[in-house]
C-alpha cells in the first residue's frame, strides 16, 4: 500500500496525515474550509520533528508528499485505504460516504473516525457499505495507538480484518468492537469514569482539580499498563457510585472548577502541556 486520503482535515485529520506521512505513505487530503489547506501543513511540519524524536518516521518517509483537495472524490482517486475525519454530523457523513463510496473501487475500505456515531447510520446511502467501518483513534492519533474498529450491519468480515491489518501494520493498536453501541468502547469508558468524578464534585467530596489527580496520580498510572480489569470491582462501591444529571449548578461547580485547576492557561495552552506529557510517556515505553 502506497497511498492513503484523508477526508477532513481539521485537528484529527490532520493529525492522521502526518501520522501516516510518517509511515512512508503519500497522502492525499480534502477538506471544504477556506483555510485548512495551510492549517494542515502547518500542523504536518509541527508534528515532524515530534514524530522522528519518538522514532515513528521510516526511513525514506517525506512530510512532503502531502497533496491537498478541494473535491474529495479527486482526494480518493488512487487512494488504498481511506480515513474520513469530519464533522461529528451523522447527516453529514451520510453524504460524504455516499460520496466517497461512488468514487472508490468496491474493495477499497472506508474508516471513519467518528468518536461516537453508529456506522450502519453513515453508510446507509453507499452501494457498498461492506466495505465501512470505524476507525475510531483517540486524539491526538499521531501520538496514541489506539484504534477502534467496529462494524456496521452490512459490513463485512473482510472489511474489519483488512482495517485492523492496516491499523497494525502501521504500528497502531487496534481493537475490534463486536457490536455496535453508541460511543464505542474507551469513550463510554471515560463517560463512566467521568460520570463519577462530576458526582463527587457535586456532592463536595473532592475538587476538581483533586478528582483529576486522583486518576492522573494513581489509577491511571497503573490502568495504563494493565486495564482496569486485573484490579478486580467490588460490588459494594459499584451499588453505590452517583446518578448526577448535569444540572446548572452541577455544571457550574465544574466550570469553576476546571477554571481554577487551569490557572488562565487557554485550551491551545493546555493541549501542548498534554502533547508534552504524552510524549515524554511514549519515549520511555516506546510507544506508538
Amino acid at each position: 500500500m502506497r497511498r492513503v486520503s484523508v477526508i477532513g482535515a481539521g485537528t484529527i485529520g490532520a493529525s492522521w496525515a502526518a501520522y501516516f506521512l510518517a509511515r512512508g505513505f503519500e497522502v492525499a487530503g480534502y477538506d471544504p474550509a477556506p483555510n485548512s489547506e495551510a492549517f494542515v501543513r502547518r500542523f504536518i511540519d509541527t508534528a515532524w520533528p515530534t514524530l522522528e524524536k519518538l522514532n515513528v518516521v521510516q526511513a525514506g518517509a517525506d512530510h512532503k508528499r502531502f497533496e491537498f483537495f478541494k473535491d474529495p472524490a479527486a482526494a480518493v482517486k488512487g487512494a488504498e485505504f481511506v480515513q474520513e475525519s469530519g464533522p461529528e454530523r451523522e447527516d453529514l457523513k451520510v453524504e460524504l460516504f455516499a460520496t466517497l463510496d461512488a468514487a472508490l473501487p468496491a474493495d477499497i475500505v472506508i474508516a471513519t473516525s467518528s468518536s461516537g456515531l453508529l456506522v450502519s447510520r453513515v453508510s446507509a446511502k453507499c452501494k457498498h457499505p461492506e466495505r465501512c467501518v470505524i476507525g475510531h483513534p483517540f486524539n491526538p492519533p499521531h501520538l496514541i495507538p489506539l484504534v477502534e474498529v467496529v462494524g456496521g450491519a452490512k459490513t463485512s468480515p473482510d472489511a474489519i480484518a483488512k482495517a485492523m491489518q492496516f491499523y497494525r501494520d502501521i504500528g497502531k493498536y487496534p481493537i475490534h468492537i463486536k457490536k455496535e453501541v453508541k460511543g464505542h468502547v474507551a469513550n463510554r469508558l471515560q463517560v463512566a469514569l467521568w460520570r463519577e468524578a462530576v458526582h463527587l464534585v457535586a456532592e463536595g467530596v473532592v475538587s476538581v482539580a483533586d478528582a483529576d489527580a486522583a486518576i492522573a496520580y494513581g489509577p491511571g498510572l497503573r490502568w495504563a499498563l494493565m486495564g482496569p480489569h486485573l484490579g478486580g470491582p467490588i460490588q459494594g462501591w459499584m451499588d453505590d457510585l452517583g446518578q448526577t444529571r448535569l444540572t446548572p449548578d452541577v455544571q457550574k461547580k465544574i466550570i469553576d472548577g476546571v477554571a481554577e485547576e487551569a490557572a488562565g492557561r487557554n485550551m491551545a495552552d493546555l493541549q501542548r502541556w498534554r502533547d508534552r506529557k504524552l510524549i515524554d510517556i511514549l519515549k520511555v515505553s516506546g510507544e506508538p
